[in-house]
């Protein structure tokens, strides 16, 4: 089970590497992204410490990213001390356009499915979701908060 729950991200991880390629988007930058997206404007210390990096490093990443529009910085309206990055009008892009791949290429490999095993398969992912929740305590008190920028809807 553990091999086919694996074997199917895998195989949509280097689906979606072709469209970052064309948008010039490293995995790297891309990662910084669903960072910032996950959990909101996010300090730059807590962004290197979220990517296990140094501040320089960090800092110099957002640089790079700055110079192509793919992340801003701006300051904090509660604490005007501190600086907060979020993705910029490119990394928006960025984003929406990743998204729009992953969702357009689930939509074709779920109509490969017939009623039965869409539901069979609707069903098992929610177990999936339910479990990952219980495990990551995304559900509870304690865990750190985050938004979505894409929504469930479809």
């Amino acid at each position: 089970m553990l091999g086919e729950v694996l074997g199917l991200i895998r195989e949509m991880r280097c689906a979606a590497m072709a469209g970052l390629m064309r948008q010039e988007v490293s995995m790297g930058q891309l990662h910084v992204l669903w960072l910032l997206d996950h959990r909101g404007p996010t300090t730059m210390t807590h962004l290197a410490e979220l990517l296990d990096v140094s501040l320089p490093a960090a800092t110099g990443l957002i640089d790079r990213m700055e110079d192509r529009g793919l992340g801003e910085r701006t300051g904090d309206p509660d604490d005007r001390r501190r600086v907060l990055v979020r993705p910029g009008p490119a990394g928006r892009l960025a984003l929406e356009q990743t998204e729009g791949l992953r969702r357009d290429r689930l939509r074709r490999i779920l109509r490969r499915l017939d009623e039965r095993q869409r539901r069979r398969a609707g069903q098992a992912i929610r177990d999936l979701r339910s479990a990952a929740s219980a495990e990551l305590g995304s559900g509870s008190e304690n865990a750190p908060t985050h938004r979505h920028f894409f929504t469930d809807d479809d």
